[in-house]
């Protein structure tokens, strides 16, 4: 059974790297044609957008960028070139760049493995081995179950040793320009907290099964050839992109930027190395060079992050004119008045429901707030938008949000 279940981890390992690297041909026959030819653009909705953007407002910086992708054309944009803190709307870029490079099925696993054959007293001749990738969600209890796999084989003591095979071992970092307060250690997954933390609950998870683990016997190492896998734990890329959209979870996003650099160059920084992926999916895959659109991290936290409501109304096309992406952001994206950090926000009748969309909110310095996503214009059309403030009270920014999106649907 442990050779099968290692076999069937090894085919999934390979299936990904075949979903990461596949061709631009079979990417484009994947899409579907959501172009409708010969459509316009809703020349009514214009005038509401020129009318909104024409109307006094509270003082600070302001920009909205509407985009028609029922007719592949543009509706109108205030400002809609300037680069503006982008807060948690970051997280668009991060969520769909890493879609495209892992893959929607890309899945993390974590497995305990064994060699060795095991006494009639419990000893196992050989050696138990630990692999643990980025899952972002597993934590210290879930290790029992691991444990649970070695007690079932009869396992109560290790002749040789406990191999911990991590793919990074030093604990997360605050990122460049992140606020004290940002870096909420505890909140993050096991796998980012170093590797002394995994060991520690890894040991007592073991001890707690009643397998004796002597320190000296734990090395840091590949899991060796020839182990065979006695239980195995997948989580998918689709949880942590539902955490990092519809909740705006930091951590999860975080993580996104860390397995998307592990997966660029397993041996460096991942989150040099992931970063400078953004960066780059932005100028080949998106055609957004100017030096004003600025990238710090995944999650947004940074605020010397800068985007412009183009630039998310550009984000949000390409995921959408992929099918697979188009899917998770229809599942993953808050519903305005239902769900996520929109279940509070915009749940009158006019637009209820209407609206899946990211928001980003920064209080600090002064307030910081964004929102971009899709919605059904009043024609039928597929809209995609995006409205970005700064330097105003983020409950302002919020009335504009709303009364921008109300202008869409009406």
């Amino acid at each position: 059974m442990g050779v099968i279940l290692l076999a069937i981890v090894t085919a999934c390992v390979i299936l990904c790297v075949k979903a990461c690297t596949g061709n631009g041909d079979e990417e484009q026959k994947a899409t579907e044609n959501i172009v409708k030819e010969g459509a316009t653009v809703d020349t009514a909705l214009v005038g509401r957008l020129k009318d909104f953007a024409a109307k006094p407002r509270p003082e600070g910086k302001f920009a909205f960028h509407v985009y028609d992708i029922t007719a592949d054309k543009p509706v109108y944009g205030c400002n809609d070139t300037l680069a503006l803190p982008s807060a948690s709307c970051m997280k668009l870029l991060s969520g769909i760049a890493g879609l495209r490079l892992l893959g929607c099925n890309y899945h993390y696993w974590t497995a305990i493995f064994m060699r060795g054959t095991v006494t009639a007293d419990g000893t196992l001749n050989g050696d138990i081995a630990f692999r643990a990738g980025l899952d972002p969600q597993m934590m210290a209890p879930d290790l029992n179950d691991f444990a649970k796999a070695a007690k079932k084989k009869g396992i109560k003591r290790i002749s040789g040793k406990l191999i911990v095979d991590l793919a990074i071992t030093e604990p997360v970092k605050s990122e460049e320009h992140w606020f004290p307060w940002d870096l909420t250690f505890s909140k993050y997954g096991l796998f980012y907290k170093g590797k002394e933390r995994v060991i520690k609950a890894l040991k007592a998870s073991l001890r707690g099964q009643g397998i004796t683990v002597k320190d000296e016997q734990i090395v840091m190492a590949a899991v060796p050839k020839g182990a065979k896998c006695l239980y195995i734990t997948r989580r998918y890329i689709d949880d942590v992109v539902k955490r990092m959209w519809k909740n705006s979870s930091n951590t999860q996003a975080t993580a996104m930027l860390y397995t998307i650099g592990n997966r660029i160059n397993p041996k460096g920084n991942p989150v040099t190395t992931g970063v400078e992926y953004l960066r780059k999916f932005m100028a080949d895959s998106l055609s957004l060079r100017h030096p004003s659109l600025c990238i710090h991290d995944g999650c947004g936290l940074c605020t010397h992050n800068s985007l412009s409501p183009l630039a998310l109304t550009t984000i949000l096309r390409y995921g959408y004119h992929d099918k697979s992406i188009r899917a998770s952001l229809n599942r993953n994206l808050s519903i305005a008045g239902v769900d996520g950090t929109l279940v509070r926000e915009m749940g009158g009748a006019k637009l209820r429901g209407k609206i899946r969309a990211k928001t980003g909110t920064l209080s600090h310095p002064y307030g910081i707030s964004s929102l971009a996503g899709f919605c059904e214009g009043a024609n039928g059309h597929t809209l995609a938008f995006a409205i970005m403030d700064s330097e105003m009270s983020v409950l302002d920014a919020r009335v504009l949000q709303r009364k921008l999106c109300e202008a869409m649907v009406k």
